[in-house]
Protein backbone atom coordinates (compact mmCIF):
# COMPACT_ATOMS: atom_id res chain seq x y z
CA UNK A 1 0.00 0.00 0.00
CA UNK A 2 1.23 3.16 -0.96
CA UNK A 3 2.07 6.30 1.53
CA UNK A 4 -0.98 7.91 0.27
CA UNK A 5 -3.56 4.92 0.45
CA UNK A 6 -2.60 4.42 4.18
CA UNK A 7 -5.82 4.56 5.99
CA UNK A 8 -7.19 3.62 9.19
CA UNK A 9 -10.44 3.25 11.24
CA UNK A 10 -10.06 4.63 14.87
CA UNK A 11 -12.97 3.36 17.46
CA UNK A 12 -12.53 5.54 20.80
CA UNK A 13 -14.91 5.53 23.46
CA UNK A 14 -14.99 4.76 27.98
CA UNK A 15 -13.73 1.17 28.69
CA UNK A 16 -16.67 -0.71 28.21
CA UNK A 17 -18.57 0.63 25.75
CA UNK A 18 -18.66 -2.05 23.22
CA UNK A 19 -15.81 -1.08 20.72
CA UNK A 20 -14.08 -4.18 20.66
CA UNK A 21 -17.33 -6.21 19.90
CA UNK A 22 -17.66 -3.79 17.40
CA UNK A 23 -14.67 -4.42 15.83
CA UNK A 24 -15.02 -8.16 16.09
CA UNK A 25 -18.51 -7.74 14.37
CA UNK A 26 -16.07 -5.57 11.26
CA UNK A 27 -13.22 -8.33 11.56
CA UNK A 28 -15.89 -10.91 10.39
CA UNK A 29 -17.47 -8.94 8.16
CA UNK A 30 -14.71 -9.54 5.64
CA UNK A 31 -13.25 -6.08 5.43
CA UNK A 32 -9.79 -5.26 4.26
CA UNK A 33 -9.05 -4.57 7.86
CA UNK A 34 -6.92 -5.74 10.66
CA UNK A 35 -6.70 -4.93 14.58
CA UNK A 36 -3.53 -3.16 15.42
CA UNK A 37 -2.22 -4.45 18.68
CA UNK A 38 -1.69 -1.54 20.98
CA UNK A 39 0.97 -1.79 24.00
CA UNK A 40 0.34 -1.39 27.32
CA UNK A 41 2.56 -1.37 30.60
CA UNK A 42 -0.34 -2.95 32.93
CA UNK A 43 -0.81 -6.20 33.61
CA UNK A 44 -2.46 -8.98 31.56
CA UNK A 45 -5.91 -9.63 32.50
CA UNK A 46 -7.29 -13.19 32.42
CA UNK A 47 -6.42 -14.92 29.39
CA UNK A 48 -5.42 -12.19 27.40
CA UNK A 49 -2.08 -13.15 25.57
CA UNK A 50 1.43 -10.96 24.44
CA UNK A 51 0.99 -9.84 20.95
CA UNK A 52 -2.82 -10.88 20.75
CA UNK A 53 -4.43 -8.40 22.63
CA UNK A 54 -1.57 -6.32 24.26
CA UNK A 55 2.43 -5.92 23.48
CA UNK A 56 2.70 -6.11 27.28
CA UNK A 57 5.63 -3.79 28.40
CA UNK A 58 7.53 -2.42 31.12
CA UNK A 59 7.43 0.54 32.63
CA UNK A 60 10.95 1.11 31.17
CA UNK A 61 10.92 -0.71 27.76
CA UNK A 62 7.49 1.75 27.40
CA UNK A 63 9.58 4.73 28.22
CA UNK A 64 12.64 3.75 26.26
CA UNK A 65 10.29 3.18 23.36
CA UNK A 66 9.15 6.97 23.72
CA UNK A 67 12.60 8.13 23.54
CA UNK A 68 13.46 6.25 20.52
CA UNK A 69 9.82 7.63 18.81
CA UNK A 70 8.15 4.35 18.14
CA UNK A 71 4.63 5.27 18.86
CA UNK A 72 2.41 6.98 16.32
CA UNK A 73 0.50 7.83 19.85
CA UNK A 74 0.65 7.08 23.65
CA UNK A 75 -1.57 8.40 26.64
CA UNK A 76 -0.05 8.02 30.12
CA UNK A 77 -3.99 6.73 31.51
CA UNK A 78 -3.38 6.55 34.68
CA UNK A 79 -0.11 6.95 36.55
CA UNK A 80 2.61 4.75 35.50
CA UNK A 81 -0.09 2.76 33.23
CA UNK A 82 0.58 4.32 29.63
CA UNK A 83 -0.92 2.66 26.18
CA UNK A 84 0.45 3.10 23.18
CA UNK A 85 -0.01 2.45 19.05
CA UNK A 86 3.38 1.05 17.36
CA UNK A 87 4.13 2.71 13.94
CA UNK A 88 5.93 -0.90 13.55
CA UNK A 89 2.35 -2.45 14.29
CA UNK A 90 0.80 -0.14 11.55
CA UNK A 91 3.53 -0.51 8.74
CA UNK A 92 2.84 -4.06 9.51
CA UNK A 93 -0.42 -3.94 9.12
CA UNK A 94 -0.27 -1.09 5.80
CA UNK A 95 2.35 -3.54 4.09
CA UNK A 96 -0.28 -6.50 4.14
CA UNK A 97 -2.47 -3.74 2.15
CA UNK A 98 -5.02 -3.65 4.92
CA UNK A 99 -6.53 -0.77 6.13
CA UNK A 100 -5.55 -0.36 10.21
CA UNK A 101 -8.39 -0.04 12.77
CA UNK A 102 -7.63 0.76 16.16
CA UNK A 103 -9.20 0.75 19.55
CA UNK A 104 -7.88 3.25 21.34
CA UNK A 105 -8.71 6.04 24.58
CA UNK A 106 -10.28 9.01 23.32
CA UNK A 107 -7.30 11.10 23.76
CA UNK A 108 -5.40 8.63 21.37
CA UNK A 109 -8.66 9.14 18.89
CA UNK A 110 -8.12 12.51 18.73
CA UNK A 111 -4.57 12.60 18.14
CA UNK A 112 -4.36 9.85 15.58
CA UNK A 113 -7.66 11.76 13.33
CA UNK A 114 -5.31 14.89 13.92
CA UNK A 115 -2.41 13.16 12.21
CA UNK A 116 -4.03 11.36 9.56
CA UNK A 117 -7.06 13.82 8.62
CA UNK A 118 -8.71 12.67 5.99
CA UNK A 119 -6.79 9.37 6.05
CA UNK A 120 -8.49 8.23 9.12
CA UNK A 121 -12.42 7.63 9.86
CA UNK A 122 -12.92 8.15 13.49
CA UNK A 123 -15.79 6.93 15.85
CA UNK A 124 -16.50 7.35 18.99
CA UNK A 125 -18.96 4.74 20.42
CA UNK A 126 -21.55 6.71 23.29
CA UNK A 127 -23.30 4.64 25.87
CA UNK A 128 -26.62 5.72 26.71
CA UNK A 129 -25.57 6.56 30.34
CA UNK A 130 -22.71 6.43 32.67
CA UNK A 131 -24.96 4.02 34.92
CA UNK A 132 -25.14 1.66 31.94
CA UNK A 133 -21.42 1.80 31.90
CA UNK A 134 -21.31 1.23 35.44
CA UNK A 135 -23.35 -1.82 35.14
CA UNK A 136 -20.97 -3.38 32.07
CA UNK A 137 -17.57 -2.62 33.94
CA UNK A 138 -19.04 -4.57 37.42
CA UNK A 139 -20.37 -7.28 35.04
CA UNK A 140 -16.96 -7.46 33.70
CA UNK A 141 -15.22 -7.96 37.21
CA UNK A 142 -11.78 -7.14 35.99
CA UNK A 143 -11.12 -4.37 38.53
CA UNK A 144 -11.18 -3.35 42.10
CA UNK A 145 -13.67 -0.76 43.28
CA UNK A 146 -11.22 1.91 43.31
CA UNK A 147 -10.11 1.17 39.76
CA UNK A 148 -14.04 1.31 38.63
CA UNK A 149 -14.31 4.81 40.18
CA UNK A 150 -11.86 6.15 38.14
CA UNK A 151 -12.96 4.67 34.99
CA UNK A 152 -16.49 6.10 35.88
CA UNK A 153 -15.10 9.65 36.45
CA UNK A 154 -12.31 9.05 33.08
CA UNK A 155 -15.46 8.08 31.20
CA UNK A 156 -17.72 11.18 32.28
CA UNK A 157 -15.05 13.55 31.42
CA UNK A 158 -14.22 11.62 27.58
CA UNK A 159 -18.07 11.73 26.70
CA UNK A 160 -17.23 15.48 26.28
CA UNK A 161 -14.95 14.74 23.86
CA UNK A 162 -17.56 13.13 21.41
CA UNK A 163 -18.20 16.21 19.09
CA UNK A 164 -14.01 15.69 18.08
CA UNK A 165 -14.92 12.67 16.08
CA UNK A 166 -16.49 12.38 12.67
CA UNK A 167 -19.43 9.94 13.56
CA UNK A 168 -21.15 9.64 16.87
CA UNK A 169 -23.01 6.13 17.42
CA UNK A 170 -25.36 5.53 20.35
CA UNK A 171 -24.18 1.59 21.38
CA UNK A 172 -28.13 0.94 23.16
CA UNK A 173 -28.37 -1.85 20.29
CA UNK A 174 -25.81 -4.05 19.60
CA UNK A 175 -27.12 -4.92 16.20
CA UNK A 176 -28.29 -1.82 15.21
CA UNK A 177 -24.82 -0.37 16.36
CA UNK A 178 -22.85 -3.35 14.15
CA UNK A 179 -24.87 -2.13 11.30
CA UNK A 180 -24.59 1.34 11.25
CA UNK A 181 -20.89 1.50 11.67
CA UNK A 182 -20.56 -1.57 9.24
CA UNK A 183 -22.29 1.36 6.38
CA UNK A 184 -19.67 3.99 7.71
CA UNK A 185 -16.67 1.92 6.82
CA UNK A 186 -17.86 1.12 3.36
CA UNK A 187 -18.74 4.10 3.15
CA UNK A 188 -15.07 5.55 4.00
CA UNK A 189 -13.77 2.59 1.55
CA UNK A 190 -15.10 3.96 -1.51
Amino acid sequence: MSTKEKKMIIFSAPSGSGKSTIINYLLKKGFPIEFSISATTREPRGTEKEGVEYYFLTLQEFKNRIKNDEFLEYEEVYENRFYGTLRSECERIWNEGKLVVFDVDVAGGIRLKKLFADKALAIFVKLPSIEELEQRLRKRNTESEEELQKRLAKASHEMTFSYMFDNVVLNDDLKSVCTQVEELVLNFLQ
